[in-house]
């Protein structure tokens, strides 16, 4: 099966100044002909019993197996091979991933992630919780897709795995913050509240929060220490990066004082990532798998190149990182196409009296390091050596 990037251009190059549709008709659909989503667990139309696959990134249609409790896929290559629903379908995050019968974890590749979750007595952690497992899903199915090792700190590898807090602050005590650290990445529960989410954007003066964003954020964390620290990637982080070495909470201190830099925006996708190197990977990390996902999301929907009519100044392949590295053609191809995609999408935003969908610049120093990344990526999956 493609890697995700692999398939994006594939369809790009096939598609996307083609008089065909492109993609799937709303990425999958169900044995009785309708379209399904990402999250489905059951069809509306002929309320048959759907699953998430992750291994094949599939939402297939289901047979009741030979035992109780077991299923058949709609669509699979090995018939006898059964499956389970993962142990939070009934619970309140309503995993609708699977779980092969015959092995003796019973949460999904997801779920096992979670090292800590809510108190569920409280409706209102039952309700923030669904939410944050949803875009928990999305990220590691994205990060499957892409081939990045996935693995949990709490049942698989204590060292190297990663494993998530899902906290709220008590009145009596200090407030949950949002971060990484050694692998294990604590979200506050209350950024699920849409109100309070939106008054700390506000008040921090960004652009853009949601959970999503913040999942991929933290998990670029967990990737740099993974992909970066002391490996053969490091020093070249340093050249685009900076020196992360610096003195982190003076950085933050700095940023907290004075603000960020005046020409921020020439240099960072976010004021954020001007405040340390750490947070302009972080941020960059983010950004590189809202640009893939979303893009690839677009094309399964059909959108064409020819359905957006609107001229830009395209990068070129002397924009990138390394422009000698190999599918630099197709990696600008993908990048110009997303610029084009999101100033039309900005524009029906604001046709309906919404905030931008895409409220950043991707200027050529970032779009350097989206590359780099780009190339850690594929060097990750066991691509061979990008960089001479």
């Amino acid at each position: 099966m493609l890697e995700i990037f692999e398939s994006v251009t594939k369809r790009l190059v096939e598609a996307w100044t083609s008089d065909e549709r492109s993609g799937r008709r709303g990425g999958f659909t169900c044995r009785c002909g309708r379209p399904v989503y990402f999250d489905n667990s059951l069809c509306l139309g002929c309320e048959a019993p759907l699953g998430y696959e992750p291994n094949s990134q599939e939402v297939l249609a289901l047979s009741p197996g030979p035992a109780v409790g077991t299923w058949m896929l709609e669509e699979q290559s090995e018939p006898l091979k059964l499956w389970r629903r993962c142990a939070n379908f009934d619970s309140p995050a309503g995993c609708n991933w699977l779980v092969p019968a015959d092995q003796e974890e019973t949460l999904c590749r997801s779920c096992r992630l979670n090292n800590t979750i809510p108190d569920l007595n409280d409706p209102d952690n039952c309700q923030g919780w669904r939410k944050i497992e949803s875009a928990k899903r999305r990220l590691v199915a994205q990060l499957l897709d892409l081939g990045l090792p996935v693995v949990s700190k709490v049942s698989e590898d204590p060292e190297h795995g990663v494993m998530f807090d899902f906290l709220r602050s008590k009145d009596e005590g200090p407030r949950v913050l949002t971060g990484h650290a050694n692998g294990l990445i604590t979200l506050n529960i209350e950024e699920a509240n849409d109100s309070i989410r939106e008054k700390i954007r506000h008040e921090m003066k960004e652009p853009y929060r949601t959970l999503l964003g913040h999942l991929r954020h933290e998990i670029g964390h967990y990737y740099w220490e993974r992909l970066i620290a002391e490996t053969e990637w490091h020093d070249r982080y340093r050249d685009l990066f900076g020196d992360e070495r610096q003195d982190y909470a003076e950085a933050l201190e700095r940023n907290y004082q004075n603000g960020p830099p005046a020409d921020w925006t020439s240099n960072y996708i976010s004021a954020y990532a001007s405040v340390h190197p750490w947070e302009d990977w972080a941020e960059t990390w983010a950004h590189y798998l809202h640009v893939v996902d979303s893009l690839d999301t677009a094309l399964r929907f059909g959108i064409r190149g020819d359905d957006v009519e609107q001229e830009i100044e395209p990068f070129t392949v002397e924009d990138l990182y390394d422009p000698d590295a190999p599918d630099v053609d197709r990696f600008i191809l993908l990048v110009n196409s997303w610029v084009n995609l999101t100033t039309v999408l900005n524009e029906l935003a604001r046709s309906m009296g919404q905030q931008d969908f895409y409220p950043f610049v991707m200027s050529r120093p970032v779009l350097r390091k989206i590359h780099f990344i780009h190339l850690v990526v594929k060097d990750a999956r066991g691509g061979t050596p990008l960089m001479s």
